[in-house]
């Protein structure tokens, strides 16, 4: 199992899929892969998201995670699906410890410097910085870095394939969340291709 810096690393972009049907989820696996981007986060917003980290868990070369897990219960049932890394919205300490426990990669949002801190208190030094565009953006995120010269940062909230290379191309940032890369509705493979294609340039903008 990778780490969360390696994962975050391997990427410029991890598409963030709320996904409604089963059917939907090997196509649009495949389409990612094949355009570049490997990472992939499965929001638990809809019915379907378990089957569809196991569908998605079968294609070739896709890493996928469970996002929006809030609790150790969603996180037990992730893992059970075959999720490979594990996104929450915040940091709390059950769930985190949980996560520690089980010794998945795991990506906490944090918003704030008290988040950041309980996080490093639980030994972690990688985060989801969100909601990031809500909670001041660009400028929010440098005057939290600040304080933190170790800490790295997942930007996810409101970020689109024009802002994403700005957010890029901050030392903190190693990667950033986006929802851009596959639209909502019937997934047009080759559209999605072509999208991962361009999100997977964007760490050389």
């Amino acid at each position: 199992m990778t780490t969360i810096d390696a994962l975050m690393r391997s990427v410029p972009v991890i598409p963030v899929l709320v996904v409604e049907e089963l059917a939907q989820a090997e196509p649009i696996a495949r389409a990612l892969v094949a355009g570049g981007l490997t990472a992939l986060e499965v929001t638990l917003r809809t019915p379907a998201a378990l089957d569809v980290i196991r569908a998605m868990s079968r294609v070739e070369g896709a890493v996928v995670g469970a996002g929006t897990v809030l609790n150790a219960r969603d996180l037990d049932a992730a893992m059970e699906a075959g999720a490979q890394f594990i996104v929450s919205p915040g940091l709390t300490d059950p769930l985190t410890r949980a996560a520690l426990a089980r010794g998945v990669p795991y990506l906490p949002g944090v918003a704030n410097a008290a988040d950041i801190m309980r996080g490093l208190d639980h030994g972690l030094d990688r985060f989801k910085f969100f909601p990031a565009e809500a909670a001041g953006g660009i400028k929010a995120l440098k005057a939290l870095a600040g304080p933190f010269g170790q800490v790295r940062f997942c930007p996810t909230g409101g970020i689109s394939e024009a802002t994403a290379p700005d957010w890029l191309g901050l030392k903190p940032v190693l990667c950033v969340g986006g929802s851009w890369v596959v639209p909502p509705g019937a997934p047009e493979p080759d559209l999605i291709r072509r999208s991962a294609e361009a999100a997977r340039r964007l760490r050389a903008a």
